[in-house]
């Protein structure tokens, strides 16, 4: 089987298309509706990007680096806080443009301010309810200048929107996070021609001088890991099961899943390991087997963060108890994973206990079919359904639909696989 492509790399492809010079052509990109979002923004603002669809290769005309024009509608983001965040630090600099930024009714209680104030120290001006942190949002589009800026969470989302307001500021910009999150940002915009470089200890200092252009280029978009961790669960627990995943993204800032798996001693195998456009990539081959109970921490978390929703529900069926912590950015998601996962599972009869900042689980329980719901979460629909598969008795999930956010086709994959 294949999972589809990277959600991650799928909005920056876009993105850095779109403000470069001449043409990019993007192969498996994510057809859902976050990077869709993405895609209708930038249409907004002048962009020519041609239809998305699954399995077919898109173009985009990049505007150039200061091309993006002011949009005579406002720029609907959806449910994507990528799209939010990485448009933040986007249009910052379009000095005299002015935007406004807005979601749909989930994403309009997520906090920006962790974005918008980092910018301040650039110079941008942005506004919005509670003190600019909640969407709508406007942008003033200002000359920003460059500075020194530590980051207060090791988000990837924040530091892309200051390197891209970096790219059109005056002077150089370094950031610096706490810890390593994922670098889909500093590798394509190094194959797109900026000139940015990655220092310090284990990467944690990206420094960003202004001034170069922007070329399109041609990029190949692996699967997401975080779509195949629900699979990789799926197929260590349901009796029998082997499965192949081909094509998987394995960027090493964003392993963390198949390190934890290692852990649990599940019978995962990388192979045909590869590289495709500057991004690692494999098959991962998975077959049915015990797991051990297993502990993650804010050490890890930046490299597993989305995938805590689905190893919740791996935990309830290990022998022994497991624990996550270093978790609190799970609470500033689509919804807040830590207090949603315990309750469905609780439902389905999971002895689960909720911390500020984690999980505490006891595995071996027998989870029962339940009423679920999703609570809107992509993340925790997919989850579910793989609790739901090894529950005794039947569930329901209610909003199921929102595992189209990333994974469109991940019902119609899991009757396949059922079947």
């Amino acid at each position: 089987m294949r999972v589809p492509g990277d959600k991650s790399i799928s909005h920056r492809a876009l993105l850095f298309g779109a403000i470069a010079e001449g043409s990019t052509t993007i192969e498996g990109l994510l057809p859902a509706e976050d990077p869709l979002s993405t895609a209708a923004c930038l249409r907004a603002m002048g962009a020519t990007i041609s239809p998305i669809r699954a399995g077919e290769i898109v173009h985009v005309e990049g505007v150039g680096l200061d091309g993006l024009q002011e949009p005579e509608e406002v720029l609907d983001c959806g449910n994507s806080g990528t799209t939010m965040r990485l448009m933040l630090g986007l249009l910052a600099g379009r000095h005299g443009r002015h935007f406004v930024l807005t979601g749909d009714k989930s994403l309009s209680r997520r906090p920006m301010n962790r974005v918008a104030q980092p910018l301040a120290m650039m110079g941008a001006a942005i506004n919005g309810r509670s003190s600019g942190n909640f969407a709508p949002l406007a942008v003033s589009g200002k000359k920003l200048r460059g500075a020194v800026i530590g980051t207060p969470v090791a988000s990837a989302q924040v530091k892309s929107a200051l390197v891209l307001a970096a790219l059109t500021a005056q002077g150089s910009t370094t950031v610096i996070e706490p810890a390593h999150s994922r670098d889909h940002t500093e590798r394509m915009l190094r194959a797109f021609g900026a000139n940015l470089e990655v220092v310090g200890e284990m990467g944690r200092h990206i420094s960003v001088q202004p001034g170069s252009t922007l070329h399109g280029q041609t990029v190949v978009v692996p699967g997401d890991i975080s779509s195949a961790a629900f699979w990789l669960v799926a197929g260590s627990l349901v009796p029998g099961a082997e499965l192949l995943i081909e094509n998987v993204g394995l960027n090493p800032t964003r392993t963390g899943i198949l390190e934890v798996m290692e852990s649990m001693e599940a019978r995962i195998e990388v192979i045909n390991q590869r590289e495709v456009a500057g991004e690692p990539v494999g098959d991962l081959r998975v077959k049915q087997g015990p797991l051990k109970p297993f502990s993650i921490n804010e050490e890890i978390m930046p490299r597993l963060v989305d995938e805590v929703p689905i190893l919740a529900v791996a935990a309830c069926f290990c022998d022994g108890e497991s624990k996550i912590t270093g978790a609190s950015e799970l609470r500033v998601k689509e919804t807040d994973r830590l207090a949603v996962m315990t309750r469905q599972l609780t439902a389905m009869g999971a002895d689960i206990d909720e911390h500020p900042d984690g999980l505490t689980i006891r595995g071996g329980r027998t989870l029962r079919g339940a009423a679920l719901d999703s609570e809107t979460d992509h993340r925790v629909a997919m989850s579910l359904a793989v609790a739901a598969l090894l529950a005794t008795g039947n569930s329901t999930l209610s909003r199921s639909e929102a595992a189209a956010v990333s994974y469109p086709t991940f019902w119609d994959e899991l009757e396949r696989l059922r079947r």
